[in-house]
């Protein structure tokens, strides 16, 4: 029988899990893991991989999660890889969705993991329905021809002002996902997500996830570091307005320090690992990001502690001072 994991942000994947029991009843090789304000990306892959192992079966494992580009997809792609014969993804968890997959496991329980992923897609997307009917959305037209990419546009060309304009600019240990590709790209519209990393550029993996997860109508790249100093000279990009994601602030330092021009830097999330620091629910700190943090506020560089627009925000200094008192 094929395993099934429900992977989703807070209780979705509980819940859907839940009330699918209702209907079906208590159902074997169906798992629900939860992605908590307080887990990390390595946190939460544990938790998968042990669902995975809890599975009867584990050559024939679908994963549905919640949203695309979010914790959950990004993780739960990673291991998928080199398991891509077997098993599957498919976004947007929903009842629907989770009814369909049982009922077809129920009709075969020979079922492989592909089998079911290509026969839920359908089901599921025609669960989606509005009333009263006159709401229902028009087809959308074929989507317009993308811009031409930065190197097809001879050198030398100035577009608009010729400056690069950074709507926001963040420090996400988890770069894009959920959270920045839906609330933060709606809350500042930028054109462009740029993740700056040169880490992240080297891995072939994470760069394809992240191209996966940019939202419509945003195209995502990754760079490395120096590409970011040579973008903010080149007056190509002069229409473009663009979101930066950093990993950590030292790579937000290097970059600013290099003549990026950033005047503010919004704090999302750092991941807690040994030897740092919890000071809030989803930020930790170490002695060298407690000193880059006083650096890049040396520079006259402000801050805004918060993990979505909606929240209100955290005081930065007060979390250094919490780090360096739990660093004594």
């Amino acid at each position: 029988m094929t395993g099934i994991i429900l992977a989703s942000h807070g209780g979705l994947a509980e819940g859907v899990k839940q009330s699918a029991g209702m209907v079906f009843g208590p159902q074997e090789d169906l798992v629900a893991v939860t992605l908590l304000p307080e887990d990390g990306p390595d946190k939460f892959r544990e938790k998968l991989l042990a669902a995975v192992e809890s599975l009867s079966n584990k050559d024939e494992v679908i994963f549905l999660v919640d949203l695309l580009g979010g914790t959950p997809f990004n993780q739960s792609s990673a291991i998928l890889n080199g398991h891509e014969d077997k098993w599957a993804i498919v976004t947007g968890l929903s009842l629907p969705m989770l009814i369909t997959a049982l009922g077809e496991r129920m009709g075969d329980e020979n079922i492989s993991a592909h089998d079911l992923a290509k026969n839920i897609i359908g089901p599921s997307r025609e669960g989606v329905t509005v009333m009263p009917e006159s709401l229902e959305p028009a087809p959308v037209a074929a989507a317009a021809a993308a811009p031409a990419a930065m190197d097809a546009i001879p050198e030398g060309t100035v577009l608009g002002d010729g400056h690069i304009k950074y709507v926001l600019a963040r420090i996400d240990s988890r770069l894009l996902h959920g959270q920045v590709a839906t609330s933060w790209t709606k809350s500042v519209r930028p054109d462009r997500i740029i993740v700056v990393s040169d880490a992240v550029s080297k891995d072939e993996l994470r760069k394809g996830l992240i191209m996966k997860a940019a939202p419509p109508g945003v195209k995502a790249h990754v760079v490395p570091l120096k590409k970011i100093i040579e973008v903010e000279k080149d007056p190509r990009f002069g229409a473009t307005k663009a979101m930066l994601l950093f990993e950590n602030p030292q790579d937000a330092l290097t970059v600013i320090k290099a003549g990026v021009s950033i005047k503010q830097l919004n704090v999302g999330s750092m991941a807690h690992s040994v030897g740092k620091v919890l000071v809030n629910k989803v930020i930790s700190m170490d002695k060298n990001d407690v000193d880059t943090f006083k650096e890049l506020k040396s520079m006259g560089i402000s801050f805004d502690v918060r993990k979505v627009p909606a929240d209100a925000a955290d005081n930065l200094d007060a979390l250094i001072k919490k780090a360096e008192d739990g660093l004594k």
